[in-house]
């Protein structure tokens, strides 16, 4: 039996995901911001922090969670393009799309988690929940497109239009908005698909 959470504890929490948030939205570097900025923006002690969510990394991760649940939450069981119900080719482009945007509207959080995840001490990129789940997802959904047994390589090949390392440098260094690359990506993924079926 799941024990519920006591009131006070939820409080804490919420208001140590939204002064965390707050934050690292306000920096260019997530990582310069102190376990001790946040305690002192949430009205909580360190120790509470710490325990809830063991290191920055974690609040890290936390903060990223909060974000993505409403998009995965549609992914899963939303109406079209994103949702179940919608043909496999638009919801790919869809939910690679909603992906890529989601990456550009939390460009520096998603980086360095990323950096974190490519540390030796860190589980691989490839293996984090939230690439495993959109990996499955397209794979399932690329079986009917270009075979069972290229489904896997191409659902990785599209997912890695979604590094954050690529879409800092094209922002950060080539100087594409945010438009140019939602459109190049939908462009190579339509390239990678085909034609719509007939």
């Amino acid at each position: 039996m799941a024990v519920k959470e006591r009131a006070d504890a939820a409080r804490n929490r919420q208001a140590i995901l939204t002064a965390a948030s707050t934050l690292f939205a306000a920096v260019d570097d997530p990582m310069t911001v102190t376990m001790d900025d946040v305690a002192a923006a949430a009205g909580v002690g360190k120790g509470t922090l710490f325990r809830r969510f063991g290191d920055r990394a974690g609040l890290l991760r936390a903060v990223f969670e909060t974000r993505i649940t409403a998009l995965t939450d549609t992914i899963n069981a939303g109406p079209p393009p994103l949702g179940p119900a919608t043909p496999a080719r638009e919801r790919i482009l869809a939910v690679l799309d909603a992906i890529v945007e989601f990456k550009l509207n939390n460009r520096q959080i998603s980086l360095v988690l990323e950096q974190i995840e490519q540390r030796p001490d860190g589980i691989s990129f490839f293996d984090t929940p939230n690439y495993r789940t959109a990996r499955t997802l397209f794979s399932a959904l690329l079986v009917d497109i270009v075979g069972a047994d290229r489904a896997t390589w191409t659902a990785h090949a599209l997912l890695s239009l979604t590094r954050i390392d690529l879409i800092d440098h094209l922002v950060s260094a080539d100087g594409w908005t945010a438009e140019r690359i939602r459109r190049h990506v939908r462009g190579f993924a339509e390239q990678v698909l085909g034609p719509e079926p007939g």
